[in-house]
């Protein structure tokens, strides 16, 4: 089943065959350009639950990771996923100046020959600090095999922070391997340093950062995992989702007045109903912006099975309440981290009204600009997409610029939204490619339990044509 309505834009003629079991829409410009509305756009926007891209054109692939500001510079990791199985990949490492345009620098820790991190392994939530010790990065992870049944806290070390790392092995506490999962650190402002794994235990990392010293709290969230710290004005605030596979759900926090606790339930930090904006919670990152600290709330929207391309990221300002409770007060689409501010993408708005759970059906729209964004719905019926970029030379002749990619219109809770925003093109004539995919994303979590959606639809409400 597949329906939809024409799309009506100023200065062109188009024709939409409904009939036709490949969709199109057939825009020819009348020899006029595009009206935009404004020419004020900043490219320097965090837009959430979008594909970003990195200086190569590539999709940022680090998820599960975290972000370290190392001398102004700002340096993502994150496990290097693939869109086809779930095994360990590489762990990758990106650099930015103001969260938003990111430059690949490497795999900075690939596939080993064997062992904990070899072949037919799982590598996830990668974390990286600093020694004040010996100066050197040390990197944690969580290795296990592919049934999840041989997990270790393992680490590596290097002597830059954007260097190769040198896997050395598991994580010990008083000698014995740390057999856990999920994983978060963070670094107080006194230096110290916390492991945190699911389940909310705490330990307290040596001065080199290769151990653990101390265990400081022990099952204070059971159930959770994907935990983080937030620490804002003189109070700390841990972060736990509940488990459900690769499936969002509503993430929760615990807040005491210092790492060794008490810690005591808070509850939600999100919005209620909005599974933490679609999202597992990650990292917690402050950001200078407008003369002040902004935490930034950093999640995964996980897209299982094409978590190469259509997994994505939720990040967010988070403050806290009158009340001492820790917030993401609404989810702002697009944000601008220098202002911690939200800001809308801005250039000519076209509607398209285009739905469809047909596989093969597709999507066309011709546009002159430098770069284009969809609206759409993800629901739980949604599915993917594959998006491409073609660009029309001055003979007709069409040259892919921007190649084909997953976009998930999947979301445990309904969300209208950005979808997609291309990376930036030099200015010219392109049609942008939409094609229903027409697959149910479904898995089974190692219990047997069924997540994922129920439908194979594709929602695009409009686009964006920026200048």
């Amino acid at each position: 089943m597949s329906y939809g309505a024409s799309a009506s834009v100023p200065g062109t003629s188009c024709v939409r065959d409904a009939d036709a079991q490949i969709i199109r829409m057939t825009c020819q410009r009348n020899g006029k350009e595009p009206s935009f509305m404004s020419s004020s756009y900043s490219p320097s926007l965090i837009v959430s639950g979008v594909p970003w891209f990195d200086d190569q054109g590539r999709t940022v692939n680090a998820h599960g990771g975290c972000i370290v500001e190392d001398d102004g510079v700002y340096y993502l990791f994150g496990e290097y996923k693939t869109d086809d199985e779930n095994h360990f990949a590489g762990f990758s490492c990106y650099s930015s100046v103001n969260l938003v345009d990111w430059t690949f620098k490497r795999l900075v820790l690939r596939q080993q020959a064997d062992g904990l991190m070899g072949p037919g392994r799982i590598g996830e939530r990668v974390k990286v600090v600093k020694s004040p010790s010996t100066g050197k990065y040390v990197m944690y992870m969580h290795s296990d095999d592919l049934e999840y049944r041989d997990p270790h806290i393992c680490y590596a070390v290097s002597d830059t922070i954007d260097g190769e790392y040198e896997f050395v092995g598991p994580v010990t506490y008083q000698g014995e391997p740390i057999h856990r999962w999920d994983l978060g650190v963070f670094q107080d402002d006194d230096g110290s340093a916390y492991l945190l794994v699911h389940e909310g235990d705490i330990y307290r990392m040596s001065d080199d950062r290769t151990y653990a010293e101390e265990k400081i709290a022990d099952e204070i969230a059971l159930g959770g995992e994907a935990p983080t710290v937030a620490h804002i004005g003189g109070r700390y605030y841990m972060l736990f989702s509940n488990k459900t596979s690769w499936d969002c759900n509503e993430n929760y926090c615990l807040s005491a007045p210092s790492m060794h606790g008490p810690w005591s339930y808070q509850g939600l930090f999100a919005p209620e109903g909005t599974q933490t904006c679609n999202s597992q919670s990650l990292f917690v990152l402050n950001v200078s912006a407008a003369e002040r600290v902004v935490p930034m709330f950093m999640g995964d929207r996980w897209s299982y099975p094409h978590q190469a391309s259509a997994a994505t990221y939720v990040w967010q300002p988070l403050t806290v309440d009158d009340r001492g409770r820790l917030r993401i007060a609404e989810y702002w689409p697009s944000w601008n981290p220098r202002t911690g501010l939200p800001e809308q993408l801005a250039g000519e708005r076209i509607p398209l009204g285009f739905r469809s759970n047909a596989a093969g059906d597709e999507l066309s729209v011709p546009f002159h600009g430098s770069r284009i964004a969809l609206e759409g719905r993800a629901d739980p019926w949604g599915s993917y997409a594959r998006i491409s970029i073609d660009r029309i030379a001055d003979d007709g002749k069409r040259t892919t610029v921007a190649d084909p990619i997953y976009v998930s219109f999947y979301a445990k809770s309904p969300d209208t939204a950005y979808r997609y925003v291309s990376p930036r093109l030099p200015e010219g004539d392109y049609v942008l490619r939409v094609q229903v995919t027409g697959e149910i994303p479904q898995w089974d979590d190692k219990t047997g339990q069924r997540y994922g959606s129920v439908g194979a639809f594709v929602d695009v409400s409009a686009a964006i044509v920026m200048p």
